[in-house]
Parts: structure tokens; C-alpha cells; sequence
């Protein structure tokens, strides 16, 4: 399939849905497949490599929360260009965020829009961004870079939506703690309607 995917009823139903932890599915994707990978890039890489092994996904839908300093507590956005933030290799004369030797553009582009939504590019990073001040990625979280790279690499169709919980900022976590448990239901209802 191609990043022209249709996202179809029938398709979500067969979706692997990936979250990094339990609390931002709750219990709103209990019936769906789905996947919690742990926190980090690494263990994101990992959970979701082992699981494609096992039986291959027609479609990797990601959904977590997410920092911004650029959009509002609670809005939901749709993610399709993927940067690894804490990727910096300047000094051996390479771009920043280039994986060096890897043949990839800094910035991921790999993601299907979602209707209404707007589009972001967010910032993947192993640290709890809290002075985000970056222009080039204006959403800001933990795992999505990777599970985009190996959706891409294994040719499956990736849909990246995150919740924003926080504004990156220094009341970032106490406002997560609070937020992240309302995701899960807002995702539920866009991607299947009130039910």
C-alpha cells in the first residue's frame, strides 16, 4: 500500500494501534490490537520491530500525547514529518538531526493526513522537553521517529495523531499528569465517531 492509503472503517479495524504507555489508551482501545511500547525511542524501536516479526500490520496508527509551545491543551494533531531531536552530529560535519551515514533526511517526511486535523512536525527525543524553543518541529514527545522509520522501511502505512497535553514549557509535567488521561477518548471518537 501507499502513503495515498484510504483511511477506511474497515482498515482502522485492522490497524495495529501503538501507545507508549497504558494510561493514554485507557480503556477505549481494549478491543482494538494494540501495542505499548514503554517510553523512549529505544523501547518504542524494539516493541513495535518485535511485534511487525510476529504478524505484519496493514496500518501502524500511533497515538500519544504530545508537547507545544505553537498548539493548544487539548487539540489533536496529525503528524507526518518526524525529526529525532536529540540527534546531533555537527561536529563530525554533518546537519543537525542527520543520522549520520543513514541516507535520510533530516526531517522523516512518512504519514497519513487525517481529515480536518492540522499537520504537524514533531520533535522525537529521549528527554522530557520542558524550554522548548525549536522552530523546525513544533509538537514535542518520546517515540514517534522510530515507529515512523521502520513503518516506512517495511512499507506499512503510518498514522501518527498526538494529543496535546502540555506546552513544553515549565509546567509541562504536572500538566501531562493531568491531560494525558483525556486522549484516549478524543482519539477514539475521531477515528470511529461517537459510539
Amino acid at each position: 500500500m501507499s502513503m495515498n492509503t484510504e483511511l477506511t472503517e474497515s482498515l482502522l479495524k485492522e490497524a495495529l494501534f501503538v501507545f507508549a504507555l497504558e494510561s493514554e489508551a485507557s480503556t477505549e482501545f481494549a478491543d482494538y490490537h494494540h501495542l505499548f511500547t514503554g517510553i523512549g525511542k529505544v523501547n518504542a524501536a524494539y516493541m513495535l520491530t518485535r511485534q511487525i516479526a510476529k504478524e505484519k500490520p496493514k496500518l501502524i496508527v500511533n497515538l500519544g500525547s504530545a508537547g507545544s509551545s505553537h498548539f493548544k491543551k487539548g487539540d489533536v494533531v496529525c503528524c507526518t514529518k518526524f525529526i529525532q531531536r536529540d540527534m546531533d552530529v555537527r561536529g563530525l560535519g554533518f546537519q543537525l538531526y542527520e543520522t549520520p551515514l543513514s541516507n535520510i533526511d533530516p526531517v522523516l517526511e512518512y504519514g497519513l493526513q487525517f481529515k480536518d486535523l492540522p499537520e504537524a512536525v514533531c520533535g522525537t527525543g529521549d528527554n522530557f522537553e520542558m524550554n522548548h524553543s525549536a522552530t523546525v518541529y513544533n509538537v514535542v514527545e518520546m517515540e514517534a521517529y522510530p515507529l515512523a522509520l521502520i513503518a516506512m522501511k517495511e512499507n506499512i502505512p503510518f498514522l501518527c495523531l498526538k494529543y496535546i497535553s502540555d506546552g513544553a514549557d515549565d509546567s509541562a509535567a504536572e500538566d501531562w499528569t493531568v491531560q494525558v488521561h483525556m486522549a484516549a477518548a478524543k482519539f477514539k471518537e475521531l477515528l470511529f465517531g461517537k459510539q
